[in-house]
């Protein structure tokens, strides 16, 4: 006769049952009490709310993070220095917004300095990188993010640029574009060879999450969790 294994929640007791590894493992779906919510814990679940939410969106570019233990723990470390958004509940979970200095990769290759600015008239992505210090097998990458206000969504998109998509500018390398004005995009320029890459961050113009950032944000967020509660 098999066993019959059983998966669920009992709500009078408070546990929920499920099976890990063979194993039947029961544990408390939640403790007694009101959860305690102070003001800088709010602010550290927002901060991580958002990064998780950041990592899936970015995740399927397979953006490299080699100081970690794994991709994702070596974004979320560098994700959680970045400012705390504040989003009502409703918009808390999936939802993201486009950041400067949000990291798409973190290496031991040189890092490439690059900024937004003109060339000729023309928007441009401005870099320090000289063609002749690539080494063999050397590739860039160019990761794009939008952020689009409508869904409140922060999507992104990689590709390979070649050698002859750049203009040389002080015998530096600058990708040179009308798409580098738009003021909902970032970008950013990551070397890559095999198994390494550069540590990179978005450059943006984007100012959107700004609004987010604010004590009236944070206030208008927390009421939509519960409220905060007092040390």
């Amino acid at each position: 006769m098999g066993l019959m294994m059983l998966t669920g929640r009992m709500p009078k007791s408070k546990v929920t049952i499920y099976c890990r590894q063979g194993e039947l493992v029961m544990r408390s779906v939640h403790s007694e009490g009101k959860r305690h919510n102070t003001r800088q814990q709010f602010i550290q679940r927002q901060r991580m709310r958002h990064s998780i939410a950041l990592w899936k969106a970015l995740k399927p570019c397979q953006p490299m993070f080699t100081h970690g233990k794994t991709n994702y723990n070596g974004f979320i470390t560098l994700a959680n220095q970045l400012p705390a958004v504040f989003m009502p509940y409703n918009l808390g979970n999936g939802n993201t917004l486009l950041l400067p200095d949000m990291p798409v990769s973190d290496g031991t290759l040189p890092p490439i300095k690059q900024w937004l600015g003109k060339v000729d008239g023309t928007a441009a992505l401005i870099t320090n990188l000289k063609a002749d210090t690539l080494r063999d097998g050397e590739r860039l990458m160019l990761y794009t993010a939008t952020q689009s206000a409508r869904s409140m969504i922060v999507s992104f998109k990689v590709r390979e640029v070649m050698l002859d998509e750049f203009v040389e500018v002080d015998s530096c390398l600058s990708l040179v574009d009308n798409d580098f004005s738009d003021e909902m995009k970032g970008w950013a320029l990551v070397r890559v060879n095999g198994e390494l890459c550069s540590s990179q961050g978005i450059v943006t113009r984007c100012s959107y999450y700004e609004q987010f950032t604010t004590e009236e944000a944070l206030q208008k967020a927390a009421q939509s969790y519960g409220g905060l509660t007092k040390k």
